[in-house]
């Protein structure tokens, strides 16, 4: 779990998403030999790392978790500036996560999921999130984030929103 109280943290925080897609960038550009060969080792060998953790991760889970915090740290960036006075926040994006949801200010008042998806309803992300948030009624601020390529830019998306839950795309 993180803990995020400024934008200062966040910045951290993606500095150490960029260096560990340093590190496995350059192990795929060493990479030579048999194709099917390499992408077996991408996806079954601990070749990548965690985007913030110092542990080993095989390369296809490196790339679902770098999206999954970036995702996350998006979103708080915009939450600290909604809500000032409610963090410090904590992050703990991600199926297996300490956390009711994938963000969440420490008084409570404010709560979110995060996701990064090729499209915002693939595998019915966008709706379960929304049907997790609305079982919690006791966070007054309640959002879903996400990151997608058909939502270029960081903007409330209403449109996508029921039950008094805030969709926003978010990016980079």
């Amino acid at each position: 779990m993180l803990t995020v109280s400024s934008l200062s943290d966040i910045d951290h925080q993606m500095q150490l998403i960029v260096a560990s897609a340093a590190h496995s960038q350059k192990w795929m550009t060493a990479q030579t030999g048999d194709p099917l060969e390499v992408f077996r080792r991408m996806k079954f060998e601990p070749v990548g790392c965690h985007p913030v953790e110092n542990r080993t991760l095989n390369l296809v889970e490196q790339v679902n978790q770098t999206w999954t915090f970036v995702a996350a740290l998006a979103a708080t960036r915009i939450l600290l500036e909604k809500h000032s006075g409610a963090g410090p926040f904590h992050l703990a994006p991600g199926a297996h996560a300490a956390l009711a949801l994938d963000v969440m200010s420490e008084d409570g008042l404010v709560g979110a999921e995060t996701f990064a998806a090729v499209k915002p309803n693939n595998n019915g992300k966008l709706a379960a999130d929304l049907a997790k948030l609305a079982k919690h009624p006791e966070i007054p601020h309640r959002y879903v984030f996400f990151i997608s390529p058909l939502f270029p830019s960081i903007q409330r998306q209403p449109q996508l929103e029921i039950d008094g839950v805030e969709v926003w795309s978010v990016h980079l």
